[in-house]
């Protein structure tokens, strides 16, 4: 059985967690795995939207209790190559050049919650319960850090990484760590929804608006100026422009909308 399971539908790769009875619990195996899907349908030609998602009753419940047992036995330098090791995997999902939306349910802790921030759009279940734990076992959320803060800022993020507080996807929806809350049967509809929201939109637009985004939390704020005439010269004289352009003034659909 694989650790995660690639479903393709059109221009839409469904990426499943595939551990259900451990509750998707993350592994350095599943993460490789992971890591090598988002690789494949990073370079897909077809596939412009990912939906990532959790097999069985979670999302993803955080690290795999046997993998945090051993770490804690072993010295610095396992720890060093497994958490460097666990890290890639968030930067993979962070760095995804695709829209990505996140289909949350269940429990999600520790690294599920990393996942869930490294994600573009998330939408959960109203029965999802959350929480960055790792504090109330004497471990801290470095390696998903980066992406709890982005998702949260770091006034909603520091609360929720001292206390170790659990909460509910209400919550959730306040913080703006999702998106959107449905019913649980509403789930699919509700994420389905948000995929064909951006299957109307230009796909090499929305790479190099990921692109800016990165840039922006990466440079200064003069480098960041500096950089968006080019940016947005370079993107105005190629052909996905040419036909947003051209479709809107002949009050026709642009050819990227076609295959939906």
């Amino acid at each position: 059985m694989t650790l995660v399971d690639v479903v393709l539908e059109g221009p839409v790769g469904r990426v499943w967690l595939n551990r259900p009875e451990q509750h998707n619990a993350l592994t350095p195996e599943l993460g490789d795995e992971l890591i090598s899907a988002l690789h494949a349908l990073a370079h897909h030609d077809t596939i412009r939207v990912m939906v990532l998602g959790g097999r069985g009753p979670s999302f993803c419940a955080g690290a795999d209790l046997g993998a945090m047992k051993a770490s804690a036995g072993a010295g610095f330098d396992e720890n060093l190559a497994e958490a460097e090791r666990l890290g890639a995997v968030f930067a993979a999902l962070a760095d995804f050049p695709k829209p990505v939306v996140g289909r949350i349910h269940g429990s999600v802790f520790g690294g599920g919650m990393g996942l869930l921030c490294a994600c573009d759009i998330p939408v959960a279940s109203r029965d999802s319960k959350f929480g960055l734990t790792e504090v109330r076992l004497g471990i801290l959320p470095a390696l998903i850090s980066p992406y709890v803060i982005r998702r949260l800022g770091d006034r909603n993020a520091r609360e929720m990484m001292l206390t170790g507080e659990r909460f509910d996807a209400e919550t959730a929806l306040r913080l703006g760590l999702v998106q959107a809350v449905s019913e649980p049967k509403e789930l699919d509809a509700r994420v389905d929804e948000r995929v064909k929201a951006l299957l109307e939109a230009a796909p090499l637009a929305q790479t190099r608006i990921k692109q800016l985004l990165a840039l922006y939390r990466q440079a200064s704020a003069d480098d960041y100026r500096a950089a968006l005439p080019r940016t947005l010269a370079e993107v105005r004289s190629g052909p996905e422009a040419r036909e947003g352009l051209a479709a809107y003034f002949a009050k026709r659909k642009p050819e990227w909308t076609q295959d939906e």
